[in-house]
């Protein structure tokens, strides 16, 4: 990442015939949104002097408290050579949201990942690596450019064209991110139709859930541009592999990856056993982080790759945290719960925070699992002490609801809300009659 000055910006604005300025924040739900700005306000806004309704946002303020700052990032100054505007070429920053007192606002995801980073600091980690592999489905548009069910190809594992006929979104996909400076890494066709990932490499927390963030809307952008629909909901189809998000994390001290000992049969240092420990303790609890929405639940089910089961091993696909062959500086590892719909600020202080505790508590990891779990029946489970996930949106509701420990990791401002708002969306879903529904009992009843 360059480190932009303010009169960097201004010139690359001046070089690249910059119109537009987009302000872009997340809200609560991980929902991309932004004020966009002619060039002209461009000095105003690396002023922080842009103020914006606080109240019409999702798990912000009061009606009363409304006016809010935006403080953009000047690391985030990107040139967005997607956006193909007859009005002029769009730059973004990313911004930080503070309050009319100019502090940081406290239930802003940004400010809740850059806190529990501190505490990463304060315990000597310089940094708290993450990459991420994100899923998404393409569907095809109807005549009035309304997504449809109907998947962009047929193609399979790793398949390639003529079977794999959405490859050309793909590249196109790679070309624009590579454009952004972007350092990707694969693409590659999915298991079920229509579906595929595509991998940037790993960066810090803060700068890795921004790539995310702007990933998601070039993702989307193009697969537009070609007559497809991009998602990221983990399970938009019955009865097919889900979307996840794999997330791979490691912590670092200086170049020194802190989860490598090569004097271990394994390889992973004390620090990353503790980290591996602190995670499967609270996964019950922030899984409402991680898998946020109802349709979350539809994907963590046994049979389509995707974890159940709280467990870990070096070896094994069919646990939750999982350890990729790759040793030494790329000692990492895998989470595999998360889904794409899962705002990536909280999910990675989430992540982070549980390992942290790990460590502060140098909590025992269990024995890892060489099983095939899915192989394995629910009594043997018990007998081996495995945990599940939860297997509901309502179920992640009531752990996260009487966790202090994640209380503590989202704040007091935002843990509310987020309560509020899932509750909502539980009770919203409890009402509705499905498909499913229908085709089950309308005949039979």
């Amino acid at each position: 990442m360059k480190n932009w000055t303010r009169e960097q910006i201004l010139q690359d604005a001046k070089d690249h015939n910059v119109q537009y300025v987009r302000l872009q924040f997340t809200d609560m739900l991980g929902t991309i949104k932004n004020v966009e700005l002619p060039v002209r306000n461009l000095e105003k806004a690396l002023s922080n002097e842009i103020l914006f309704d606080g109240s019409s946002i999702l798990g912000f303020v009061r009606i009363n408290e409304a006016d809010m700052y935006l403080y953009p990032d000047l690391n985030t100054w990107l040139i967005m050579t997607w956006e193909d505007s007859p009005y002029g070429t769009v730059a973004r920053l990313v911004c930080d949201v503070y309050t009319s007192k100019r502090e940081p606002f406290e239930g802003d995801p940004r400010y809740i990942l850059k806190r529990n980073l501190k505490e990463a600091y304060a315990l000597g980690f310089d940094k708290f690596n993450v990459g991420v592999e994100p899923e998404f489905f393409l569907f095809k548009l109807d005549d009035e450019g309304r997504p449809t069910r109907e998947f962009s190809d047929m193609g399979g594992y790793f398949d390639l064209s003529p079977i794999d006929s959405s490859e050309d979104v793909r590249r196109d996909i790679v070309l624009e991110l590579t454009k952004m400076g972007f350092n990707m890494e694969v693409s590659h066709h999915e298991v079920a139709f229509g579906q595929h990932e595509v991998n940037f490499e790993y960066d810090n927390a803060l700068e890795a859930c921004d790539n995310i963030q702007t990933f998601k809307i070039v993702v989307k952008n193009v697969a537009r541009r070609h007559g497809y629909h991009a998602t990221f909901m983990p399970k938009p189809v019955a009865g097919i592999n889900g979307s996840g998000m794999h997330t791979n994390v490691s912590l670092a001290k200086g170049d020194t990856n802190a989860f490598y000992d090569p004097k271990t049969e394994n390889m992973l240092s004390e620090t990353a056993l503790k980290f591996i420990a602190g995670v499967m303790k609270h996964a019950e609890e922030f899984c409402l982080i991680t898998n946020p929405t109802v349709n979350s639940y539809k994907r963590l089910v046994p049979g389509y790759e995707a974890p159940v089961y709280v467990s870990w091993s070096d070896v094994n696909r069919s646990t939750m945290i999982r350890i990729p062959a790759s040793k030494g500086r790329a000692t990492r590892i895998e989470i595999r719960s998360v889904d794409p719909s899962a705002n990536p600020y909280l999910a990675m202080s989430a992540v982070l925070a549980a390992g942290l505790d790990g460590i502060k508590s140098e909590l025992p990891v269990p024995n890892p699992v060489r099983t095939n779990l899915f192989k394995v029946s629910d009594l043997e489970r018990k007998r081996m002490k495995i945990a599940y996930l939860p297997g509901s949106l309502d179920e992640a509701l009531k752990n996260f609801s009487t966790s202090k420990f994640m209380k503590t990791v989202i704040g007091e401002d935002l843990f509310p809300k987020l309560i509020e708002a899932k509750q909502k969306e539980w009770d919203d879903y409890k009402q509705t009659v499905t498909e499913w529904e229908i085709n089950r009992y309308m005949d039979l009843i």
